[in-house]
């Protein structure tokens, strides 16, 4: 008879996380010492909820994952929804934690699958790119005030340089799928598609590493391309493309943008 699973909840910040387990209160450092001390606190069918926090939550998931325990990243969309259906207005650490073992124990998500390391670097390395396209972005917009000659070659230096870690971190990013062979086999197919390139394709399976066990619509929405209904009664209403990972829906974008203009097909 399968173990009943213990839904823990946790609210992770820079320092510390809450924890929510058995009805019980609990604080830890965030840090590789409080992750263990955390771990050999929880019973042996626990399942750990979190929410996506910017970062903060990777080291302890990736030691969650190391010690097989289950864990669930929640869009914190999705959990703030829940809290709100439920009349819980208010926010502190241990709300936060008691609502996420809440919404563990209710709706049940599916425990993530842990990534590979090959995975874990791809999405290091496509997260890196895509700041360092955010700063490009940002010193062409401040080139236009520029007047002042010692800050326009400070300009173009600066532009040189990043320029230079891009093509580096391109060039690391094609050796680490072909390092890997399903990286490589997946990215080959995705480039098969009109408008799909070396930057879609890594950006697609560094921050979508579930393309592949998902269905169309499932992947759609995940991408955040796929078109909500808005009707009621009679009234037909505009579909509208809500929520998904916008970084990659971007590149989606560009890449459709590209094939419209030049594949008539």
């Amino acid at each position: 008879m399968p173990t009943t699973p213990v839904h823990v909840g946790v609210d992770i910040a820079k320092g510390t996380f809450a924890v929510r387990l058995l009805n019980q209160n609990h604080t830890h450092a965030n840090t590789p010492e409080g992750h263990i001390g955390f771990i050999k606190a929880l019973p042996e069918a626990a399942h750990v909820v979190c929410e996506a926090t910017g970062g903060y939550e990777r080291a302890l998931v990736r030691a969650l994952h190391d010690a097989k325990i289950a864990v669930s990243v929640i869009n914190p969309r999705q959990v703030r929804d829940y809290a709100r259906a439920k009349g819980l207005l208010c926010k502190t650490d241990r709300v936060d934690a008691a609502i996420l073992a809440d919404y563990g124990a209710t709706l049940r998500p599916e425990p993530d699958q842990a990534p590979t390391a090959a995975q874990l670097r791809l999405a290091a390395l496509v997260s890196a790119r895509q700041d360092l396209l955010e700063i490009l972005r940002a010193e062409a917009s401040r080139a236009e005030h520029l007047d002042v000659p010692v800050l326009k070659r400070q300009h173009a230096a600066r532009v040189r340089l990043l320029e230079k870690q891009l093509a580096a971190l391109d060039r690391e990013l094609a050796e680490s799928i072909a390092a890997d062979s399903q990286l490589a086999a997946k990215a080959a197919r995705l480039q098969t598609v009109a408008g799909v390139g070396p930057v879609l394709a890594h950006t697609v399976l560094g921050l979508m590493p579930e393309l592949g066990q998902l269905g169309a619509p499932q992947a759609a929405a995940l991408a955040g391309v796929a078109p909500f209904a808005r009707d009621s009664g009679e009234h037909k209403g505009r579909r509208h493309i809500s929520g998904g990972r916008s970084a990659v829906r971007r590149v989606l974008y560009m890449a459709a943008v590209c094939a419209s203009q030049h594949n008539r097909n």
